[in-house]
């Protein structure tokens, strides 16, 4: 299956985390990335968000429907996503929007194959990463197929 992490683009500082919503950097760069996976996708892809705004709006610029699930919220913890993941079809193409720090730490998590909580990398905002997965049995075969930040797409 092929699976992108996507970071949600910048967004405003709030009290209420989930209900922030993107700047207008922010909007300029998920227009960039959703501009470039449009270029790139399938004609058959899905979009998992969390419940937060600033996910959602980043999603939208793809133009695709949108799934929104909690276990993709800022909280998650990276080895039940591992759980979800396994049960995706293994011939899917997903896009998941989410946050710091899940993604950087579910990324090092697919490249190591191992959960290492002190290992995570530094994904920065609107930010993807594009993997192809293989199952075999119970674990996975991770292989990064491209990770591109906005400004290099400009």
């Amino acid at each position: 299956m092929d699976l992108i992490l996507w970071r949600h683009a910048e967004a405003e500082d709030n009290w209420d985390d989930l209900a922030r919503r993107l700047t207008n950097k922010g909007q300029q760069q998920a227009k960039l990335s959703a501009q470039w996976l449009q270029q790139h996708l399938p004609a058959n892809f899905q979009v998992y968000c969390s419940e937060a705004v600033r996910t959602q709006q980043t999603a939208k610029y793809l133009k695709q429907p949108l799934s929104v699930h909690k276990l993709l919220n800022p909280d998650s913890h990276p080895l039940n996503l591992a759980t979800f993941l396994q049960q995706q079809p293994p011939t899917a193409t997903q896009i998941w929007v989410g946050h710091q720090p899940w993604i950087g730490q579910f990324c090092a998590y697919l490249l190591n194959g191992v959960w290492l909580p002190q290992q995570f990398w530094a994904i920065k905002k609107s930010a993807f990463w594009w993997f192809d997965i293989r199952f075999y049995q119970q674990h996975h075969q991770a292989r990064l197929k491209i990770a591109l930040c906005p400004t290099a797409l400009k």
